[in-house]
């Protein structure tokens, strides 16, 4: 028993609210999704069975009408006698410009038929003359592709009746920028059976499309369909052309079936899907209503969400009154938790409420003592570390160095040459005070600068002006802070081991600014070497420093160390043509 009452005090709290949310959420998700479901089917198949039957049946009076100017104008065009005349009789090149005269006034009337339809009719008659009311710029195809295509067969084959064809004046499969419907009939004297002629009327897909784009919308999407399940026309006009044997099966089964729409799958989607057989046309309208978007734009949210707030409502009240007394103390243990960062871990929480809040709170504050006092070593101990490695790389300065340099100033003085023994004294001793009397991390660019002359000027001195060395620097830069001792590596290692094959050379020191970055680059034309392209730095022995225990390496990782990874020295070298180094740095004025 006390085992029992052991648990329950650690859990209690946690299995009353863990069992009261479970009931309360299923509760909810249960009657919400149940009556979502209900309220949506029904309000849709209703909405959908009034307005989209009437608006199928709207398309469909649409085609009709165009079809009823088609047959109307190919009456006229059969019946008329000038037209038959033109047709079948033989002229000369004298009587052709009346004949086309004639042809352009009965075209016209004919014409006048379509009102405000984009239509383009053309003549073809058994004695070779042709005649186009657009001069074959609406529907651009030649006499022989006419002759010869495969709307002129299907005609002829079946000369008693208007038919619809969908065209495409490349010869390939029906592309959207190309598109025309294409109805035709044979001029066939009744009595006799002759065939005279072949009439067209064409019309752009684009225009066809106007019949029924006044219905469509997002999710409720318009398709014909010829029996050879190609899509003729669309507001999709990305499936123009593209076979779609489903929506035509579809077709198909609600022109057998008494249904007036079945749910189906298109394309991945769910669809509600209606159909009209267009007879004239021997096509199929097919009217597709994405069921997300449909139910999404129909059914009544306000209702749902009254509804679902409702039911919610009364599980939190539920669930608030019971849990109120035993979360109060874990809220205010949150609530001083989130406020910790802010006071920068130095505020503890109070310790108070059911057992569980206690030992958290306890838990809390002790590992707000043991942070504390790992953050203090690892500041000390870093500070410590950086100390020392800052004073260690100003002291080390090479004994060979000083002793060269002093050699050097001592034959000067042997000589007699008095001024360049004070300029070089003087710039020794700058350059012993700036590298090893400051301690500060980081030094101006103008004072680095300062330090690489004199650097330069030493060893000129002692070596000659075989090499020289020219400056480029952003004014605007003179004023930045960059780590010390950063650039004079380098230059060292070009001075004593880029010209060891050329004679003399030039090495160019360059500073300047690109967005939020210091770029500084140390470029020579000496000798090159091979370097690594994993770490960007050189496979030779050129990182030995003459001067300092400064070296690439130092420089590379210092620059990571004080300023993160996008920082860093990247070396490129071409044997024979030159090194260049370009150090990256932040801007910072200090």
């Amino acid at each position: 028993m006390r085992k029992i009452l052991g648990r329950l005090k650690y859990s209690g709290m946690f299995s009353i609210m863990f069992l009261i949310t479970v009931i309360s959420i299923i509760s909810v998700t249960v009657i919400i999704t149940w009556t979502t479901v209900r309220m949506s089917e029904n309000f849709f198949v209703e909405t959908f069975s009034i307005t989209n039957s009437k608006v199928v049946n709207q398309i469909k009076e649409s085609f009709e009408s165009f079809n009823y100017s088609v047959v109307s104008a190919s009456n006229n065009l059969l019946q008329n006698n000038t037209m038959k005349r033109i047709l079948t009789e033989d002229y000369t090149n004298a009587e052709l410009m009346r004949v086309y005269y004639d042809l352009n006034v009965q075209m016209e009337q004919i014409k006048s038929t379509f009102g405000a339809y984009e239509v383009g009719i053309m003549v073809m008659g058994n004695n070779g003359m042709t005649y186009a009311t657009d001069h074959r710029t609406f529907w651009p195809i030649t006499d022989e592709e006419l002759e010869n295509n495969v709307i002129t067969i299907a005609t002829l084959n079946e000369p008693k009746w208007l038919k619809y064809h969908s065209y495409n004046h490349k010869g390939e499969s029906v592309l959207m920028e190309d598109n025309y419907i294409v109805a035709s009939r044979a001029f066939m004297e009744r009595m006799s059976g002759n065939i005279n002629g072949v009439m067209y009327f064409a019309i752009k897909e684009s225009e066809f499309r106007q019949f029924y784009t006044g219905f469509t919308s997002p999710g409720n999407d318009v398709f014909v369909l010829n029996n050879s399940s190609v899509i003729v026309s669309s507001n999709r006009t990305e499936l123009i052309g593209e076979e779609a044997e489903d929506l035509l099966g579809y077709a198909v089964r609600l022109a057998q079936e008494s249904e007036d729409h079945i749910n189906a799958n298109f394309m991945g989607d769910d669809y509600i899907v209606l159909s009209q057989y267009l007879p004239n046309y021997d096509m199929y309208l097919l009217n597709l209503i994405d069921k997300k978007t449909a139910i999404g734009n129909f059914i009544d949210k306000k209702a749902i969400f009254l509804i679902s707030m409702g039911i919610v409502f009364i599980a939190l009240i539920i669930v608030f009154f019971i849990s109120r007394k035993m979360t109060n103390s874990l809220s205010n243990l949150v609530k001083q938790i989130e406020n910790v960062p802010k006071q920068q871990f130095h505020q503890y929480v109070s310790v108070s409420g059911m057992y569980e809040t206690k030992q958290i709170g306890n838990a809390f504050n002790d590992m707000l003592d043991e942070l504390h006092e790992y953050v203090d070593q690892l500041v000390l101990s870093q500070k410590q570390k950086r100390k020392a490695e800052l004073a260690a790389l100003q002291q080390q300065i090479n004994p060979h160095f000083l002793y060269n340099t002093l050699a050097s100033i001592k034959f000067m003085v042997q000589q007699g040459d008095k001024d360049d023994s004070a300029k070089t004294i003087n710039a020794l001793i700058s350059l012993l005070q700036n590298t090893i009397g400051q301690v500060s991390e980081t030094i101006t660019v103008n004072q680095e600068l300062d330090n690489l002359k004199n650097y330069v000027f030493i060893n000129q001195k002692r070596y000659g002006n075989r090499i020289k060395v020219h400056y480029f620097v952003d004014p605007n830069c003179v004023d930045y802070r960059i780590p010390k001792l950063i650039l004079q590596p380098f230059v060292e290692n070009s001075f004593f081991h880029a010209f060891n094959h050329k004679v003399e050379g030039y090495i160019n020191v360059l500073i300047w600014q690109e967005g939020d970055m210091l770029i500084c680059e140390i470029a020579d034309n000496g000798d090159g070497m091979e370097v690594s392209n994993e770490s960007k730095l050189p496979n030779t022995k050129r990182n030995q420093q003459l001067f300092s225990g400064i070296g690439v390496r130092n420089v590379h990782d210092r620059i990571q160390i004080i300023y993160g990874e996008p920082y860093s020295v990247t070396i490129t070298s071409e044997l024979g043509e030159g090194t260049k180094v370009r150090i990256t740095l932040p801007t910072d004025e200090g």
